[in-house]
């Protein structure tokens, strides 16, 4: 593989690790606040950090890396029990900074690996920014589903909005000859930096 390939998958590889973590928290709180038990926490919480990623693959045609190896599997597994310690620091957390906070990374994340990963396989500018969102918010998606709830993302808040944007960008900064390395920095700041600012002012997209 050249250098090429050795760069983008070091920003894969990091990025991926990033989201993985964040929302396996993410989705193992939820399930603790739905009152499942501990299996179901820790379904949820594995489901919401692989089922973007898995997603992505089948997409461009790839066997799923979390069943490659047991990488990602392993990474997941460290977040639902960290998850399970900071479930019992009161409940609601995952209404609090504490992880609001590490959502948005991971959003930011999967978002990214799903532009470098369309990259990769020469998809149009729609696949990019296809396989960006999807990748940020398919685990949550799969979660909702699994607790019988109407996919947030679909309802309420500025989420879904700077995965697509975020993609958008990468696509277009790749498009007039910036590096994919670069281009996946400015992805990932951008959609952490839009969903930071709509926690922070409660941005929401209007509705019909």
């Amino acid at each position: 593989m050249g250098a090429k390939g050795e760069v983008t998958m070091d920003a894969f590889g990091i990025m991926n690790i990033v989201g993985l973590l964040a929302f396996a928290v993410v989705g193992s709180l939820r399930g603790s606040e739905a009152d499942l038990d501990l299996l179901g926490v820790g379904v949820l919480g594995v489901m919401t950090a692989l089922g973007g990623g898995v997603t992505r693959d089948l997409l461009v045609n790839a066997t799923p890396v979390a069943l490659r190896s047991m990488g990602d599997v392993s990474v997941a597994l460290v977040g639902v029990a960290l998850a399970v310690v900071l479930s019992r620091f009161g409940d609601d957390l995952t209404e609090r900074p504490v992880v609001r906070i590490p959502d948005a990374i991971g959003l930011s994340a999967f978002a990214t690996t799903g532009a470098l990963v369309a990259h990769d396989a020469g998809l149009t500018a729609f696949g990019v920014v296809l396989l960006a969102t999807v990748t940020g918010v398919g685990g949550g998606l799969i979660s909702d589903l699994l607790l019988q709830n109407v996919p947030s993302v679909l309802v309420e808040d500025f989420y879904a909005t700077c995965a697509l944007l975020g993609g958008l960008a990468f696509w277009l900064l790749v498009d007039v000859g910036v590096g994919s390395q670069k281009s996946a920095v400015a992805c990932a700041g951008i959609v952490l930096g839009l969903r930071l600012l709509a926690i922070r002012y409660d941005w929401e997209l209007p509705t019909v």
